[in-house]
């Protein structure tokens, strides 16, 4: 292709220049356009299917729910996950803005699961908190906020511009402000130009910046088009980036670019555990010590490590299947498969993930205030891309939230855009047309990231990391060769230089910190301790007026929320200048001999101690031909947010393939009157036909008004043959409340477990005690477990319908009934059978009785659960410990807690320390 000329190019303006369309960024425009400014909003792939969200989402890991966590334990958590280096500000936003934000999304239609009486399923899976919120139908986020783009009111504030790749924010030379953005079109190549008010970095974190342990250059952790764009435009222009140094390191499957997925499993039963089956982390799931602990269990004797789900009951691992081979990742199931594994035979063998930078899942990221801003005026980030710690999904809407109503204040830029910061955007886009011979992306790229593996990534020291300066100076030049033909090349090209960027950032910011901190996110081998009198700061990056990379110690604001040994002195920051390099030319001098080496102090006496491409949709309805013609008009159709007439004609269409494709069309635009149009489709003569219907109800039961017409439409379809519809159709009554204690309890009698399941559910949300009872003898074990489970469930629980239950001859059921008595009360009566039950053969049934005697009275209970932790299953000693801290007033309770301290289990040892 030919290199367009500079005053070729296409000029665009708007008020708030939004870049990147995936979770922050949408959210972002969302709401600038709801404040009134006109708002461009750029993303080199598509919005409809791009960012990391596109890929499905199981759950919200921080949802501070009223009455199930507290915004101050939830600042605190984060603060100690990230050893005290946080400002408390910022993290406070996502803590009390959370919850609205998760009840905006629901009102949008993303479905977060609750129970039976319509209040949010909050689960712990961190130790010191319930902050898990999980998302049955994550796989359909993106649609459902592609979805309020694309509503007619929004459409005429937001104007999308696919496939258009920004390299550089342009600033006023005047004063400094961000005043739009150099970008090209990734499919025509044509330059294009943007003048705005205000600018908002959505870009996401860089995910593709170590390189994979299987070489793939795309095979990351995270979304791999996400190359550190908006981490090198920041920096270019004048933005300071901070905690560069704090990297994200995850575990994920062996083999396989995705995470394992134990924060999920674990609400299930599954646990992370050595190859001896011995859980090993001591510390909490979201600090960097668990990874560090992590890698110290996989190097030694005791690897592999592996994700244990082959000891769980095949209702549990049907589940876990159902969300990990949906949501999270289409392919899991597909990767498994081919290996011969399943779960119920294979536990899942674990590893380490390449390193990347990301705000909201580890520190690293453009440093922002409480409402988003950067230090350069009028220019905004969120989302992955900013410092909030641990911030992940929701953190990013807030943020995005906040950038777009901070950023909706401005109105469109009127002077002239800075010519030289045009030509030198320019000349980083199409320099590769000028050698289309030059070395190919894909093997300077590779190159390049090989060296962050062997020098940046941890452990760390400052020669290797002075010899990785060193190798990102060198291949500057390298990348400046590189050649391109196409303008999907001249892509690719343009995010290598932002991956060069982000390495050297994070080589340089990794020699500035003088210590270790964070886990194995920085660990330097050199400095190996933590040092909070020298250390307890943020370490901010910014280019310097010669275009080095300088730093500033800028020391930890005093906190809203005191955190037990974490003290920040406050006081001035430290100007550190550019960082010095350890000298790697040669090893030690050239004119001495060489020299003895270096013995270690002997140790101290005393016990040994141990150390330790463009993302597509999740999932979509089977559509038939893509060629055909009527499902052509309807993908254009949905574009334009039709009415349920024009509707109509497809979805009376022969063709079940556009049938469906109609379907999906309601999900996706939700006219007036879909809810009842998509219950008519539960009893389509078509399989493909219900299961689009029946999914796309599932994911709108939150914003379908429930009337008369779809509740009867709903109780038409608890007839259809299909069970799959029938499961469909008591969830959607259940959740709208449409249905009653007759239609629940004659579904009690369906031939499916499935379906009796649902009915088991949806009497719980009436209350119908005397129906559930019933149930008690239902002849599938996994329908007497829900019963179980709901009747602890109800506004009224008692003792009295678990009787049954209590003497079933499963002892998962069992397990179950007597797990339920913590839920409904224990009285001396059952407190004698659950104290009798610890001596069962079944370790299901031994834990449950410890659960259950969590609310007897403990002079019954404490004795009983004190000999409990002495079980040789450690589930069930863990569930002794979490019944004991029900009963800690008691000293006999504090004592046996003291005991399980030095518990050979890592779980039960860190629960116990919670007495403490």
């Amino acid at each position: 292709m030919d290199i367009p000329a500079i005053g070729d190019a296409e000029e665009l303006s708007c008020d708030v220049l939004v870049i990147g369309g995936g979770t922050a960024g949408t959210m972002a425009a969302l709401t600038a356009a709801e404040r009134g400014a006109q708002v461009l909003l750029l993303e080199k792939a598509h919005v409809r299917h791009s960012g990391a969200l596109a890929m499905g989402m199981d759950g919200v890991n921080n949802a501070v729910v009223p009455g199930r966590a507290e915004p101050d334990d939830y600042v605190a958590e984060i603060t100690r996950a990230n050893d005290g280096v946080v400002d408390q500000s910022t993290v406070r936003q996502t803590a009390t803005r959370g919850f609205a934000m998760v009840q905006r999304l629901e009102s949008y239609g993303v479905k977060f699961e609750k129970d039976e009486h319509g209040e949010y399923a909050v689960r712990q899976v961190h130790r010191s908190g319930s902050y898990v919120l999980p998302m049955p139908e994550g796989k359909d986020v993106k649609k459902v906020l592609y979805r309020q783009l694309r509503r007619r009111e929004m459409r005429e504030r937001i104007r999308i511009e696919n496939r258009v790749m920004p390299v550089r924010v342009l600033t006023s030379p005047e004063d400094g402000r961000a005043i739009g953005a150099a970008a090209f079109n990734t499919r025509t190549g044509a330059f294009v130009t943007v003048r705005a008010g205000a600018v908002i970095l959505a870009t996401g974190p860089c995910g593709r910046l170590g390189l994979p342990a299987s070489g793939y250059l795309y095979g990351t952790y995270e979304n791999p088009t996400n190359a550190g764009d908006g981490y090198a435009m920041a920096y270019h222009a004048g933005a300071a980036l901070t905690g560069i140094e704090c990297f994200q390191i995850n575990p994920l499957i062996k083999d396989y670019n995705g995470p394992a997925c134990a924060y999920v499993a674990n609400p299930f039963g599954g646990y992370q555990v050595n190859r001896h089956g011995e859980r090993f982390v001591d510390s909490d799931y979201w600090s960097g010590q668990m990874m560090a602990e992590f890698a110290a269990e996989l190097a030694s004797d005791r690897g592999p490590v592996y994700l244990k789900l082959s000891h769980l009951p095949e209702e549990s691992v049907a589940s876990l299947e159902s969300i990990l081979h949906t949501t999270e990742r289409p392919t899991r199931g597909t990767f498994h498969a081919g290996r011969g594994h399943d779960y119920r035979t294979h536990d899942i063998e674990m590893h380490i993930s390449e390193i990347g930078l990301c705000g909201g899942h580890s520190a690293s990221g453009v440093r922002v205030d409480d409402h988003a801003r950067t230090t350069v005026p009028r220019l905004y980030a969120a989302g992955d891309l900013a410092s909030v710690p641990h911030n992940y999904m929701i953190g990013a809407f807030v943020f995005g939230d906040l950038a777009g109503g901070e950023a909706a204040r401005y109105t469109a830029y009127e002077g002239t855009l800075p010519a030289d910061q045009l030509a030198a955007a320019h000349e980083l886009i199409y320099r590769p047309l000028r050698h289309p011979d030059g070395p190919p992306q894909p093997q300077v790229e590779y190159k390049l990231r090989r060296f962050v593996n062997d020098y940046v990534a941890p452990p760390k020291t400052g020669a290797k990391l002075s010899l990785a300066v060193a190798a990102f100076d060198r291949m500057a030049g390298e990348i400046a060769e590189m050649g391109a033909r196409t303008a999907h090349e001249l892509m690719r090209c343009a995010e290598v230089s932002f991956i060069r960027d982000c390495a050297e950032m994070a080589a340089r910011s990794s020699l500035a910190r003088t210590e270790s901190r964070w886990g194995l996110y920085h660990e330097r081998l050199d400095h190996p301790e933590r040092d909070d009198t020298g250390w307890l700061y943020h370490l901010d990056l910014s280019k310097s007026a010669s275009g080095a990379m300088e730093f500033t110690a800028r020391p930890v604001e005093p906190y809203l929320v005191p955190v037990d040994g974490f003290a920040p002195a406050g006081g001035p920051a430290r100007h550190l200048g550019e960082v010095d390099l350890v000298p790697v030319a040669t090893a030690g001098s050239r004119e001495a001999a060489p020299a003895a080496r270096a013995q270690a102090a002997p140790a101290p006496d005393g016990p040994e101690t141990q150390e330790g491409p463009d993302a597509v949709p999740a999932a979509a309805p089977a559509h038939g031909s893509a060629s055909s013609p009527r499902i052509l008009e309807l993908l254009a159709l949905a574009e334009e947010s039709p009415d349920l007439d024009v509707l109509h004609p497809y979805l009376a269409d022969p063709d079940p393939a556009v049938r469906a494709a109609a379907v999906a069309a309601l999900g996706e635009t939700v006219p007036a009157g879909a809810g009842p149009a998509l219950a008519a489709r539960l009893a389509d003569a078509a399989p493909v036909v219900r299961a689009a219907a029946a999914a796309a109800l599932r994911e709108l039961v939150e914003v379908l008004p429930g009337g008369p017409e779809l509740g009867a439409g709903l109780r038409a379809a608890l007839a259809v043959p299909d069970p799959a519809v029938r499961s469909a159709a008591l969830e959607a009554l259940r959740a709208l409340r449409l249905g009653d204690v007759q239609a629940y309890a004659a579904s009690l009698a369906d031939a499916d477990p499935e379906v009796r399941i649902h009915a088991v559910r949806a009497l719980v949300s009436v209350d119908a005690v005397p129906e559930l009872a019933a149930a008690a003898a239902d002849p599938a074990r996994e329908v007497r477990v829900a019963v179980a489970k709901g009747l602890a469930s109800v506004h009224a629980p008692a003792p009295g319908p678990l009787d049954p239950l209590l003497a079933d001859a499963d002892p998962l059921v069992r397990g179950a009934a007597l797990g339920a008595l913590a839920s409904v009360g224990c009285p001396d009566g059952y407190a004698r059978t659950a104290v009798a039950a610890l001596a069962n053969a079944a370790w299901q049934v031994r834990a449950g009785a410890a659960a259950g005697l969590s609310a007897a009275a403990p002079h019954t209970a404490v004795p009983a659960l004190a000999k409990a932790l002495a079980d040789a299953n450690a589930d069930v000693r863990k569930a002794a410990v979490l019944a004991l801290l029900a009963h800690r007033d008691a000293p006999e309770a504090r004592e046996a807690l003291a005991t399980a301290v030095s518990d050979p289990d890592a779980d039960v040892r860190a629960y116990a320390g919670r007495a403490a």
